[in-house]
């Protein structure tokens, strides 16, 4: 699988996302050190606050989001580069009015996702 197209890949339902969709255009299977995801967020969607075991470099394509990281808040847009440490907490906010889609690859490791829980009163 040198070359394929991204639209042979079927988006999936981000389950604990909103109005947001995966695509895995390269498996652990196909490459043998990283993964690279397309993440599609509709106008209003996102994704909880969450941590992973594994780091993340991105690329945003299109649109704007807010992005927390860490306890940091970012605005981010088309062609902007996000860097995202293993272990550490972030959530993302689709802010526009169009989609927000971002590349991301992660190494073809064990990958634990944790809901961060909001703090309450």
């Amino acid at each position: 699988m040198p070359v394929k197209s991204a639209n042979d890949v079927q988006p999936q339902v981000v389950k604990a996302g909103d109005k947001t969709t995966i695509q895995v255009l390269i498996s652990s299977q196909e490459g043998p050190n990283f993964a690279m995801r397309r993440f599609v967020m509709q106008p209003g969607g996102g994704m909880p606050n969450h941590t992973n075991t594994v780091e993340h470099e991105q690329y945003v394509l299109c649109g704007h989001a807010r992005i927390g990281i860490g306890g940091e808040e970012y605005k981010v847009k088309a062609g902007d580069v996000v860097f995202i440490p293993e272990g550490v907490p972030h959530w993302y906010q689709n802010v526009g009015e169009e989609d927000f889609e971002f590349l991301c690859m992660i190494p073809n490791k064990l990958d634990d996702i944790r809901i961060v829980p909001e703090k309450g009163c």
